[in-house]
């Protein structure tokens, strides 16, 4: 299937901005089940640094902004063909070890409520079977409500809350795998939505790696793995190490953030079903 993606985010300020540096993570790269067909990522009024690909393989720019500026507009756009492996991604690539993908962080804590979580569910006959049912059980445990988490909510607050946005679901989804000793990671990237519509924000999902298949994803806010529709951009232990956008500024009062995003597929999706 081949995508057509859109992401802008605007930032406004009260007062104008004299120097940013901003960390961006919005380039996906040619990898399994996807193909990279065109990409360009630019910052109105900046000027990009470098590029380099990071300790998980992220495609990483920065970005700086200098002068009196009272609005900074990033845009990254392109086209990507992807294909359906029911979420399989396949064998570790990445110059960190398996191990550390065990290894709690201040997002995705094993607290008791986690370790309760993941007991709760009912192992089957393999990790895969297992990995389904706590997708399933997070589904029905974290209800998507936009606004009542932040980038800054924790798997075990999101737990307590009962409520939150992919970015929750997949923090927990992290945090309950570990616990049950399987390797899990973050990863952001982009989603088609049936509808099509305008989105708020990108999107995020788990992988579990399991025995013989390698990495595999779950999508638990959507409650399935990752098909045609997914396109990777990044991954980390939690959203982090995986953040589109990260950074300093300078000079700034109030901020006001909006994103318009659009992911489009000429009605191929609509075709297949």
């Amino acid at each position: 299937m081949r995508l057509t993606i859109s992401h802008i985010t605007e930032y406004a300020y009260g007062t104008p901005v004299s120097y940013a540096l901003q960390r961006l993570r919005l380039t996906p790269v040619t990898t399994v089940g996807q193909t990279v067909l065109s990409w360009s990522t630019t910052v109105e009024g900046g000027a990009q640094q470098v590029s380099y690909d990071d300790h998980f393989g992220n495609r990483v720019e920065l970005m700086s902004i200098e002068g009196e500026r009272d609005a900074i507009r990033i845009v990254a756009s392109g086209e990507v063909e992807t294909e359906d492996r029911a979420g399989v991604f396949g064998p570790h690539q990445s110059f960190m070890p398996l191990w550390l993908f065990l290894r709690d962080t201040a997002l995705t804590k094993r607290t008791k409520a986690v370790r309760d979580l993941a007991k709760s569910v009912v192992q089957g006959d393999s990790d895969l079977s297992a990995m389904h049912a706590l997708m399933g059980t997070v589904h029905q445990t974290i209800a998507f409500v936009p606004g009542e988490t932040a980038t800054c909510t924790s798997a075990d607050e999101a737990l307590e809350k009962r409520a939150g946005v992919c970015q929750d679901h997949a923090h927990v989804m992290i945090a309950a795998a570990r616990a049950l000793a399987i390797p899990a990671r973050y990863v952001s990237g982009y989603l088609l939505t049936e509808s099509g519509a305008q989105q708020a924000a990108s999107h995020a999902w788990a992988e579990m790696y399991l025995k013989g298949l390698g990495w595999v994803g779950f999508d638990a806010a959507n409650n399935l793995c990752p098909d045609a529709r997914y396109v990777r951009v990044a991954t980390g232990l939690d959203y982090m190490d995986a953040a589109p956008i990260s950074g300093l500024v300078q000079g700034a009062g109030s901020e006001t953030l909006t994103v318009s995003l659009t992911v489009s597929d000429n009605g191929q999706w609509q075709s297949q079903s």
